[in-house]
């Protein structure tokens, strides 16, 4: 099996530093549907960097995008 670039434990690093890029521009929209759009994109941006199904990273970088006000770490 020929080696994957960026290694395993790279791509975990760029995935959580991903993940909060998400939670700050998710909070720059001004209603849950500029947020959930925010998120969707970049989830779906982590998933394809990092090998995951794209579909499952916008589905789950939208909802936090959405949700995020509700549970208090954006405004």
């Amino acid at each position: 099996m020929p080696d994957q670039f960026p290694p395993r434990h790279l791509r975990r690093g760029l995935a959580a530093g991903l993940f909060a890029a998400t939670a700050l521009l998710a909070a720059c929209g001004e209603n849950d549907f500029e947020r959930a759009a925010t998120g969707a994109a970049t989830g779906g941006v982590a998933a394809a960097v990092t090998g995951g199904s794209l579909a499952q990273g916008a589905v789950v970088g939208g909802a936090a995008g959405a949700l995020c006000d509700d549970v208090g770490i954006c405004n």
